[in-house]
């Protein structure tokens, strides 16, 4: 299978192309859905493309099924094994842990375009120490993630695609965790306004202090002082 090099493996927006939105009457339900997977795989499906990448992903995008969410959903639950595979059409999931005491540590937030699947084996059993929720209102794509994982691995695409994540997320967690213990609460708020701008916009105080790991308390204190000093820095307020 022919694979498009200029895509990246990382989780962009799915959009339709400009042929299919002057068309979209006649447009398939999963054209969208397609395209986003023909992304993150790394497949082209432009027009003159190659027609085995069509007909794979066509295939492909028939394992899942549209599933509205609102806000607070549970997709996957702690101590049940995580079996689907999720395609995220828009909105936002948030993958955690949740401690006995109710705390909860936020690992990842996952947008527009994004594939997000059970990474570790162990959480694939009973022994599943993660939740994957609906931080916003949203449309995801849901299918069976053994039937998706063979099929990559038919396709020889599995271990690239795999590989891509694993690292993506890893990565992540590095630098989550070097800044927590380098860089004050402040600091790191900045960078995240810097960085995560759309999710900053668009996702409630609670669940963004959860992500810097600090209370509520301490996040809605930052908050103020940063926008304080930002009125400041444009006039519009008394130092």
């Amino acid at each position: 299978m022919s694979q498009d090099r200029r895509s990246e493996l990382s989780s962009p927006p799915c959009l339709q192309g400009e042929r299919e939105a002057e068309h979209a009457a006649f447009v398939p339900p999963q054209l969208s859905l397609m395209n986003g997977l023909a992304r993150v795989l790394g497949i082209a499906i432009r027009e003159g493309g190659d027609a085995l990448n069509y007909e794979f992903l066509a295939r492909l995008a028939r394992m899942f099924e549209p599933q509205h969410v609102d806000a607070g959903t549970v997709l996957v639950e702690e101590g049940q094994p995580w079996s689907t595979v999720f395609f995220v059409q828009y909105g936002i999931l948030k993958l955690f842990r949740q401690a006995p005491g109710g705390r909860i540590a936020t690992h990842q937030f996952f947008t527009e375009g994004a594939v997000v699947w059970p990474l570790f084996v162990g959480s694939r059993s009973s022994r599943n120490t993660l939740y994957l929720d609906a931080a916003t209102s949203g449309q995801v794509w849901a299918a069976d993630f053994r039937s998706f994982r063979c099929a990559l691995k038919t396709e020889g695409l599995w271990n690239r695609f795999a590989l891509a994540l694993t690292e993506e997320l890893a990565e992540l967690a590095i630098q989550r965790e070097y800044r927590r213990q380098t860089m004050s609460a402040s600091e790191r708020y900045r960078l995240l306004i810097d960085e995560h701008d759309d999710l900053f916009r668009r996702l409630p105080g609670h669940q963004l202090a959860a992500w810097m790991g600090v209370d509520r308390a301490t996040f809605s204190r930052i908050k103020s002082a940063h926008a304080r000093q930002a009125n400041v820095e444009n006039g519009t307020g008394v130092s």
